[in-house]
């Protein structure tokens, strides 16, 4: 970033005012823990956009947002506020759309003059990096992603313990969380427009274990189907093997007799990493951030992108005996 982007960078944080919010995919499953998040960091919504109608969880938290249902009114009435100086020119749009839009979205946002705040993934396609670096100079506005697992007291405790060990660690992770047949109707199951199983559900595990374990080394796969995905990793400082699914048949047991719909578990070193307490404020914890000055941009969001790109081309190889145990059962 040039000294200019810098300077007013620092003006537009440092401003003690409430920050204008703008939503777009306020109808999806994420958009209300951003609600949310503007709402407890003592901000405002000024407007909302989803094809989708069925949004009234806006009541709930900023009842006179203006709401569309298609992107061009709301880019139209965005432009609007910019151009004329308005009090309700929009500081940051959060983007809670389908994957294959989010760097649509994030082009949309910096040209109007406002920072972007977007759910992973930030791009599918590693090769769309580099255009939205180009945006954000063009315009002096920057592109956040939400990664939220880095802010856990627990996940940043891990990274300081790898930083100081002598070998490796051996991690295990495992996440399974049912879909209905839905899913594979939807964009989610669409390979193109989600990236698949490991994008929609991978994408900030893949992303927290780079950031605790550091640059990856090589990938094997032993599982790329529609609705499940496993090998192993290699780490600086972790081995890691992985399984993901949504696939309800993959679920324990016991989990199943409870009634329950989730299975997550990360071992490290034989040891369950505890994520329950704390991860329920976390987007809020991702705008704190933000608006103090903080955040991870694009060049965060990168390496994530660019393994599970990797994973998502590589050929399945047939499983040995160091594969992760759902692989080793089947």
């Amino acid at each position: 970033m040039d000294s200019n982007f810098n300077r007013q960078f620092a003006t537009d944080m440092n401003s003690d005012s409430k920050k204008n919010f703008a939503l777009i995919g306020a109808a999806g499953y994420i958009a209300p823990k951003h609600m949310k998040a503007i709402k407890e960091t003592g901000n405002r919504l000024v407007a909302a956009m989803d094809k989708h109608d069925s949004v009234g969880i806006i009541d709930s938290y900023f009842p006179n947002a203006s709401f569309f249902s298609e992107v061009e009114r709301f880019d139209r009435h965005l432009e609007k506020l910019h151009r004329s100086n308005d009090p309700e020119s929009v500081d940051f749009v959060s983007i809670c759309s389908p994957n294959y839009l989010h760097d649509a979205h994030c082009r949309l946002a910096l040209r109007l003059g406002a920072h972007a705040i977007c759910e992973k993934p930030l791009v599918i396609n590693p090769w769309n990096i580099d255009q939205l670096k180009d945006v954000e100079n063009t315009f002096g506005k920057k592109v956040y992603s939400i990664l939220q697992l880095r802010l856990h007291p627990a996940v940043q405790a891990l990274r300081e313990k790898a930083k100081t060990s002598d070998e490796k660690a051996k991690v295990c992770l495992t996440y399974i969380t049912r879909r209905g047949k839905w899913y594979q109707y939807s964009w989610k199951g669409d390979l193109e427009k989600s990236g698949g199983v490991t994008m929609n559900i991978g994408v900030h595990f893949f992303d927290f274990l780079i950031w605790v374990y550091g640059p990856v080394q090589s990938v094997q796969i032993h599982v790329q189907e529609s609705k499940r995905a496993s090998g192993i990793l290699h780490l600086e400082r972790a081995n890691v093997k992985w399984f993901l699914s949504v696939d309800a048949s993959d679920l324990p047991q016991s989990v199943v007799d409870a009634g329950g719909y989730a299975y997550r578990s990360i071992e490290t070193d034989g040891q369950e990493l505890d994520l329950s307490a704390g991860f329920t404020d976390l987007h809020t914890r991702v705008y704190d951030d933000i608006l103090s000055g903080g955040g991870y941009g694009i060049e965060d969001a990168k390496p994530a992108i660019d393994l599970i790109y990797q994973i998502r081309n590589s050929v399945p190889v047939a499983p040995r005996s160091d594969a992760h145990p759902k692989v080793l059962s089947n």
